[in-house]
């Protein structure tokens, strides 16, 4: 017999899958701000965050939502190498495969690309763009400056904010957005919509003030931490249902398992 956690535990596996996203006012102010961003006759626009603030979850919505409406591209995985990511940039803006083993010629790609001004506004979504080098972003912003070609750049964001203070990136971005860790409140609005979506109303109602209030100290309000967390909650909460189950309240989730949770994932210590 499957335990009614099972579910539960289900809902939080970390994932960028569409069906997955959930409407928080930060989120719903992110994707406007990036729209509105994407409208004005900028060449690049850098999305950074740390990760696990949902950079990848926009870029998905952000596709997803608007390519009836403009001709978009999320390129989600980085390329293995440079011959990669140009055999790939070709294939969207020619509308054609490149014939096996051959070299792109930049120069030719980016006179194509200012050939093409005027005629097609072409949005490329660029995740895991610090896993791109100096001269990849160099190459990107020559083909930016063609104006057919715009560039949604999407990266990690270092305590030091390293990657920001690179010369690539300084003087090449024209509008930055930045997403953050959830506030307490969207934390609990996130945890509850993620439940209700699969109708768990009473796993939800049995998830309190004071527990959000233990998981946002935990979490810091991250939303990757978050599933890691009520994943693992919920599976210690699975375990004692179908071994122990005197053990548990259902109309509430206990601090003990909370803090069980924490230990294992390293966020306490004994």
């Amino acid at each position: 017999m499957k335990s009614r956690y099972e579910a539960a535990k289900n809902v939080f596996v970390d994932s960028v899958d569409i069906d997955d996203y959930i409407d928080l006012d930060s989120s719903v102010t992110a994707f406007q701000q990036l729209q509105h961003s994407m409208n004005k006759p900028l060449k690049m626009i850098l999305l950074f965050g740390k990760p696990g603030t949902g950079k990848s979850i926009l870029l998905t919505r952000v596709q997803e939502k608007l390519k009836h409406q403009k001709e978009i591209h999320y390129f989600d995985t980085p390329a293995i190498n440079e011959k990669e990511f140009f055999y790939k940039l070709f294939k969207v803006l020619t509308k054609k495969d490149l014939p096996s083993n051959t070299e792109v010629n930049f120069a030719s790609l980016v006179d194509f690309c200012k050939k093409l001004r005027g005629k097609r506004e072409i949005i490329i979504l660029l995740d895991e763009a610090q896993m791109y080098g100096p001269e990849m972003m160099e190459k990107i912003r020559l083909l930016s400056d063609s104006r057919a070609v715009k560039f949604v750049v999407s990266l990690h964001k270092t305590d030091d904010e390293d990657l920001i203070a690179k010369e690539h990136f300084q003087s090449r971005i024209w509008e930055v957005i930045e997403l953050k860790n959830a506030t307490k409140e969207d934390q609990t609005a996130y945890i509850h919509k993620k439940l209700l979506k699969k109708n768990l109303f009473e796993i939800a109602n049995s998830i309190k003030a004071k527990n959000i209030k233990r998981i946002h100290k935990y979490t810091k309000g991250n939303y990757r931490e978050c599933n890691k967390l009520l994943f693992t909650i919920f599976e210690i909460c699975e375990y004692y249902d179908k071994n122990e189950p005197s053990k548990v309240n259902y109309a509430k989730i206990s601090d003990r398992i909370i803090e069980m949770a924490a230990l294992k994932l390293g966020y306490i210590h004994v």
